[in-house]
Parts: structure tokens; C-alpha cells; sequence
């Protein structure tokens, strides 16, 4: 193993003490520990998990296994022990259920310790910055994420060249919010060994994170970990490795404040077509992003989008993306529910991702008789019965929900990507028997709104009326097609670039219509006169 560059020669380390902040005052070694040493560490995700699961694996393969109390804090003997260590904890649900989407995923994080330091007591802390080292880490060894890597139980040794890029591009996309928090030497923090207490600086700058594991599309198992801020714009996750967007920890601060003390909340739980995205993307734009310029400068509404690319109503709330948003949720406060592009993922015999698709995403729509439809005692296959689970969180928590219909995809009678668009989200039978059940989505929506005495937004029908009312080839101002002059990142045919045209997701002028487009429905509709006095 590739000794620390913090050694126990003394004489060394008086001469680097000054500069060697890496070893954050301790000194590290390639040595085991003593017989009497222990790995102490803090579980956090947001707040401290108590009871949770803790596993560690060493360089051998040795296990060992505890549960935190409930401050979040965990101990384990280091006897026989060696580096370097593989750490994961698992909170509100099981160990085997961390690399599941068909049921509510538990909370599940690594960690990794390369080497010891000579101190009877060695930190081991596991949290979302953990995580996302550890997921770099995962994929750069040719796991999916660092799920699979844990599951693997194995660590024999770690590539320092790995670990030092997953932890330097960590340190730059966190820099200005370490040093904001408090941290002193945020060039060389490890969020593993930080002593870090509950209610410090790190414990403060924890709690504005949401942290995730993104979903494998050929596989359906969990993929890297992401990372958003408080008000979920994306930090890191778009791909398994790369460059982090800064995090601003005293606007995340100040945004937690105006989500707590506001007058209203909207949440809007969704799919790419309503999701914020990252600066790298931009002019990619949902509507959700730019929907809280409909409201009144003073009306005190605070729009929450949780949205998320590629998610469908199931899998939304599965894996876990709704367990972000929900604690945020107070009386009063509304609920929009904009599901039903990805719920259409029910083609079997689609090559490569059918099967994932199908066990992971699918929701099957009501028939013709409006009856939902799903295979036995597999309710939660039902579009309908997907949707209602949204309704019932929501009036649980005393907020009002609203169901829209998606907006529309940019695709004529003939199935080609042109105009004049046509109502598009309805599935019927292919030559393969791929789909178990077919039917309208749209339709599916409206059934659950009439059923459950809801609120409907159409958004789809008015965005076919939008789109039909510009001329051929105007589309491409709104939806997302966009000049590689203006971002690079649309070069070499990515999607949504001028030589692939986007007709699903929009870019900012589309965005900003079809948030307009909202704000008429809701000023249109009499079930919502009180959230209609916030719009401008």
C-alpha cells in the first residue's frame, strides 16, 4: 500500500506541519492500529440517522456490523483490523432493499477510510459527500454505483490516483460552502475524517443537501450518487463522474428560511418536463424552474421542485425522491402532481431496457370504462392508484393537491416529430405483445381527478393549442434544439442539439410558456380562485 504522505517520521512532520493541513493535525500511517483502538463516526443524511445499520469491511474481508444510538454515532473495535475500510450505513429499511425500486428505498450510504492514524480514536463519519466519493470510486472500478461495490464485500485496496480526483473535484464544488460553514482548511477536508459534532459548521452545511443514488436505466438497480441543494437545484449526478456546480451555503440557508416561514408552498412533483437542471445545460429548462415568476413579487409563495428526469409517478416515490420533499410539506400548502410521460415505460419487449422498465417505471392506465388496470395484487402497477398515493400524502398533511395533465410531446398523427401535434400519451398494442395493458394517460388523469374530487390542470391540451398556433418549424424556439454556438455541451448530436431535435423537453423561452400557460389554467379554474390571487 501507497504510505500517507503524512508519516510517522517526526522530524518530517515538524517540518510540513504548517503546510501538510491534509492530515487536519493528525498523523496518518499504513500501519494497523493497536489493539485497543476504535473507529468512531457520526451517520448523517440531513440529520443524524439513529438505529441505523453500519457495516464495515476491511482490506481482508473481514465484516464487522453495529447500529448507531441515537445522536447518529456509531463504535467499532479496530482489533485485527486493516485498512483500507469500506463503510455503509442503511436507515429505515434493510440492507437488501438498497439496490431496489419497487418498494420504498431505506436511506443508504459508503464511505471509505484509505489508511489509520495513530490516535486510539479514528473518525468514520458516512453522509452524502461520503457517498459521492465513494460512487466515484464505484464507477471507476466498473460498478454501476457504489451499491454493487458494497454488496460486493470486498475492498482489497484502493487506486490513489482515483481517490484523489474523486475528493479534489468533491473539495472544489464545495470550497466556497466549507469555508462559508466554517471549515478552515477546506483544500484538504475529508468528509469521512472531519471530526465532525451534530450541530457543527459540516452537520449545518449536511442539512441543506438532498442526497440520492440515481437510477440505472438497462439495469433498474441504483446507480451514482446526486446531490442537490436545498431548493434542489442540481450540485453533482448528471453523470457517474465530473465536474461539480458550486453549492452556495448561505443562499441555501437563507432559502431554507423563505421554504419554513412562507405563506404558501407549491411542490411540484414530476418529470424532466417540470425538473430544474444544471448551468451546464442551460438553456434546458422545466417549467417548474420558471414558474415562480407567475406570482406576485409579494405574495410570499415558494415554489419547491422536486421534480426529477426520468422518473415516473411509481418510481418517483420509490426511490425516495418524494421522501425529500414530503417533510417540507405544511397545511395549506399545494401539491402538483405532473406525472404520466415515463409511466408509459411499459413495453417488455423493448430491447435492452423493457424488462427494467417494466419492473421499475411502468404504471398501466385505466381501461376504456375508466377502471384501473393492473396485474393481480400488484395495485401499485395502477397509474391511478400511483397518483392517489400523492393525494392521500398530500391532504395528510393538510395541503391541497392538484393533478395536471403532462405537457405535450412534439409528435403529429403520423408519429412524426412535427406539427400539427396531436394528444400523444396513450399507449397501444405492438407487433411484439409487448404491453400488458394499454390505454390513455391522459384520460387516466382525469378519471383520478373526477374519482377524487381534485383540481385538473390540462396542461397538455394547452400546450397542443400553443404549439398548433405557430407556425411549421417555430416549435424548435420553444422546445429544446439549441446551437452548439450557444453551449457546447449540445455538440456531437447530443440530444436536444440543432442535428437531434428535442421534442419533449424545452428549452427557457418554453419553459417560461408553458409556466404561463399554468398560471392561465389556474386563473381559469374556479376550484383555485384562492392560489389564483398570488399570480401576477
Amino acid at each position: 500500500m501507497k504510505k500517507n504522505i503524512c508519516t510517522k517520521n517526526t522530524t518530517l512532520v515538524a517540518t510540513l506541519l504548517f503546510t501538510l493541513s491534509a492530515c487536519q493535525n493528525t498523523i496518518h500511517t499504513s500501519q494497523p492500529p493497536s489493539p485497543s483502538a476504535q473507529l468512531t463516526g457520526l451517520a448523517f443524511e440531513q440529520r443524524p440517522l439513529a438505529n441505523a445499520q453500519i457495516q464495515l469491511v476491511d482490506s481482508q474481508g473481514k465484516q464487522l456490523h453495529t447500529t448507531s444510538d441515537e445522536s447518529g454515532r456509531y463504535a467499532l473495535s479496530l482489533n485485527g483490523i486493516t485498512a483500507p475500510l469500506l463503510l455503509s450505513v442503511v436507515a429505515e429499511g434493510k440492507p437488501e432493499d438498497c439496490n431496489q425500486n419497487t418498494i420504498l428505498r431505506p436511506i443508504c450510504m459508503a464511505a471509505v477510510i484509505n489508511s489509520f492514524s495513530t490516535d486510539q480514536q479514528q473518525v468514520g463519519n458516512i453522509n452524502p459527500l461520503t457517498d459521492r466519493i465513494v460512487s466515484d470510486l464505484a464507477v471507476a472500478q466498473g460498478f454501476i454505483g457504489p451499491q454493487q461495490w458494497v454488496n460486493s464485500n470486498t475492498i482489497k485496496s484502493l487506486n490513489a490516483a482515483q481517490l484523489h480526483i474523486a475528493q479534489t473535484e468533491l473539495r472544489k464544488g464545495f470550497k466556497k460552502a466549507l469555508q462559508q460553514a466554517g471549515i478552515k482548511d477546506a483544500n484538504h477536508f475529508n468528509p469521512a475524517t472531519y471530526p465532525m459534532q451534530e450541530n457543527d459548521g459540516l452537520a449545518e452545511l449536511l442539512s441543506l443537501l438532498h442526497h440520492n443514488r440515481n437510477y440505472d436505466n438497462n439495469t433498474g438497480e441504483t446507480g451514482h450518487a446526486t446531490l442537490s441543494d436545498i431548493s434542489f437545484r442540481p450540485i453533482v449526478g448528471l453523470k457517474a463522474d465530473g465536474i461539480y456546480e458550486t453549492f452556495d451555503f448561505n443562499r441555501a440557508q437563507q432559502e431554507r428560511q423563505k421554504i419554513q416561514s412562507a405563506q404558501k408552498r407549491i411542490f411540484i412533483v414530476g418529470d424532466s418536463t417540470s425538473a430544474v437542471y444544471e448551468q451546464l445545460r442551460y438553456p434546458r429548462m422545466g417549467w417548474g424552474q420558471a414558474f415562480a415568476a407567475q406570482f406576485k413579487s409579494d405574495s410570499d409563495v415558494q415554489v419547491i421542485v422536486g421534480s426529477r428526469s426520468g422518473r415516473s409517478s411509481r418510481d418517483f416515490y420509490n426511490g425516495r425522491w418524494f421522501a425529500q420533499m414530503e417533510p417540507l410539506i405544511q397545511p395549506g400548502d399545494y401539491v402538483f402532481i405532473n406525472h404520466g410521460h415515463n409511466d408509459q415505460n411499459c413495453d417488455s419487449s423493448k430491447p435492452v431496457r423493457g424488462a427494467a422498465d417494466v419492473k421499475n417505471l411502468c404504471t398501466y392506465p385505466n381501461n376504456s370504462e375508466g377502471q384501473p388496470q393492473y396485474p393481480d395484487a400488484q395495485a401499485e402497477l395502477s397509474f391511478q392508484h400511483s397518483l392517489e398515493r400523492y393525494i392521500t400524502i398530500a391532504r395528510e398533511r393538510g395541503a391541497k393537491p392538484i393533478l395536471f395533465t403532462p405537457t405535450t410531446r412534439i409528435k403529429n398523427a403520423q408519429g412524426q416529430q412535427a406539427t400539427p401535434v396531436v394528444h400523444n400519451h396513450f399507449t397501444k398494442q405492438n407487433t411484439n405483445n409487448g404491453y400488458l395493458f394499454t390505454g390513455d394517460y391522459t384520460q387516466t388523469i382525469k378519471d383520478t381527478a373526477t374519482a377524487n374530487a381534485v383540481p385538473l390542470i390540462d396542461l397538455e391540451a394547452a400546450s397542443i393549442e400553443f404549439v398548433n398556433g405557430l407556425a411549421a418549424g417555430e416549435w424548435k424556439n420553444y422546445w429544446l434544439v439549441v446551437d452548439p454556438a450557444i453551449n457546447r455541451f449540445y455538440a456531437n448530436n447530443v440530444a436536444g442539439s440543432t442535428q437531434a431535435p428535442d421534442g419533449t423537453h424545452f428549452q427557457q423561452n418554453g419553459a417560461e410558456i408553458m409556466a404561463g400557460l399554468v398560471a392561465e389554467e389556474i386563473n381559469a379554474n374556479k376550484e383555485l380562485k384562492k392560489l389564483a390571487e398570488y399570480l401576477k
